[in-house]
């Protein structure tokens, strides 16, 4: 039998967000479920850590080719700054995956040295063919008041 116990250890101590990248373009996009319209950032206020991973999923081209953590002063991308970048990749095959991480740290001395004061990130993808697609997941990992459903148990409504 299945334990009934709703233990959250993982969620209460991660916030974990999954999206569907489709960003009907090659060049590089911030993560977004519909071609663009809807970009997904992750404030960092409570967090110490950040983490974006892709995964090549519905493919026409060569998938994947750049998995980059961008850091900006908001939610719509306002002064955006590269934190972290993959190197030039070939993600060619359903299942193909690459990571990326990065420290608030890191954030907030990338974003000074630009001139900027940034509080949001996102995973920023590039990818071969304009049909091609990408799971990707975001953690912000060690945060400053973990709490129950910190990461949702779903988000079907």
């Amino acid at each position: 039998m299945a334990s009934a116990q709703d233990s959250q250890k993982v969620r209460y101590e991660n916030k974990i967000e999954m999206w569907d990248h489709d960003p009907n373009g090659t060049s590089a996009t911030v993560v977004t479920p519909d071609g663009g319209t809807t970009q997904r950032w992750m404030h960092m206020a409570d967090f110490h850590y950040f983490a974006v991973a892709a995964m090549s999923s519905n493919l026409t081209g060569a998938g994947i080719s750049k998995l980059e953590i961008v850091a900006a002063d908001d939610a719509t991308g306002t002064n955006t700054v590269v934190i972290k970048e993959s190197a030039a990749v070939t993600a060619d095959a359903v299942g193909d995956w690459l990571i990326e991480e990065c420290s608030v740290e890191e954030i907030a001395q990338i974003s000074a040295d630009n001139g900027y004061s940034s509080a949001y990130v996102a995973g920023r993808i590039t990818v071969a063919n304009a049909a091609d697609e990408a799971a990707v997941m975001y953690l912000g990992y060690k945060p400053r008041h973990a709490r129950d459903d910190l990461t949702p148990e779903t988000t079907i409504s």
